[in-house]
């Protein structure tokens, strides 16, 4: 089996400060791989060096066997990236913009059209080949941008904080798409947000501090993410009583008029349940995160076993 990504000793210093320290990761197959990290971890730093963004202090990143420093063109060939803020040149139509990213991606040229075509059935956006990107919804541009990262059909898909922003309908179609995405290439994927993370990686890696304190399965990440609790802020919120009858909620806790602390039990499906539900009976949920106590537990206490 080839290694499609491997990172060794990866350090970068911005001025006096150490970044990230003595990163080490091998990747070998397709799925979706979660980089997990608190803001400020070293996450993007991470990313933007593996994308040719930055350029590393110290270390080394190969994509299929090919040095990103020593032949950077040659890397990225197989390397997509959708970095927090996508590239998006809103005064373009969908299709223009497109076309202009396989040609900066050296698709050649009798060969763009059917590559945008392509990526525009994948991600959903056939129907807006002629609308203006500033016209697009917050959903529909993450669409985009996702296309523009899949176009030359790269083995290594990087999203930094793909879902960020994202209403909760939208979040369960960028979601669902990322999954279809994973299918035929390897995606990494940074969050802040556990949940996220939870719901669509196979393996984690956790980032604190700018170095890595855990890398595993994500069953044996579940080990230290129980009990679970989400905190949701809705408009309309039900009562205890009706939360309840959502599948895996144990107990409800309201902490304001809106803003409501869920826990569960065991159940990786519980945030899209709750957004269902929320559709389904106009709650009109507008934020659903991990409770962000239990993230900082967790992070103490992967912390403290890394350094023991």
């Amino acid at each position: 089996m080839s290694t499609i990504l491997k990172i060794e000793k990866l350090s970068h210093r911005y001025s006096s400060s150490w970044a990230i320290r003595d990163i080490n990761l091998e990747i070998n197959q397709t799925g979706v791989v979660g980089l997990l990290g608190s803001n400020g971890a070293g996450k993007s730093t991470t990313m933007n060096i593996l994308c040719g963004v930055l350029n590393q202090t110290e270390g080394s990143v190969h994509i299929n066997g090919v040095d990103t420093r020593q032949n950077p063109l040659e890397a990225r060939k197989d390397i997509g990236f959708l970095p927090q803020n996508p590239p998006l040149y809103t005064d373009l139509t969908v299709d223009e913009f497109l076309g202009y990213s396989a040609e900066l991606r050296m698709i050649p040229k009798q060969r763009i059209k059917a590559a945008v075509n392509e990526a525009k059935e994948r991600c959903g956006i056939a129907h807006f080949s002629t609308r203006l990107i500033r016209n697009l919804s917050g959903g529909y541009r993450q669409r985009v941008g996702i296309a523009q990262a899949i176009i030359h059909k790269p083995q290594l898909v990087v999203m930094d904080e793909p879902t960020n922003g994202l209403d909760p309908n939208q979040l369960i179609e960028v979601r669902k798409l990322i999954r279809e995405i994973a299918t035929e290439h390897t995606v990494l994927l940074s969050s802040h947000i556990l949940s996220e993370i939870h719901l669509l990686c196979r393996e984690v890696v956790m980032i604190e501090g700018g170095r890595i304190i855990f890398s595993d399965t994500m069953d044996a990440f579940n080990n230290y993410v129980q009990p679970q609790s989400v905190l949701t802020r809705m408009e309309t919120p039900p009562n205890a009583e009706e939360l309840k009858k959502v599948a895996g909620v144990t107990r409800v806790e309201f902490l304001s008029d809106k803003q409501v602390r869920i826990y569960f039990e065991g159940d990786e499906e519980i945030t899209e349940r709750l957004i269902a539900a929320s559709i389904r009976n106009d709650w009109r949920l507008r934020e659903i995160n991990l409770d962000k106590s239990l993230l900082d537990d967790i992070f103490k206490q992967l912390s403290t076993q890394s350094h023991s």
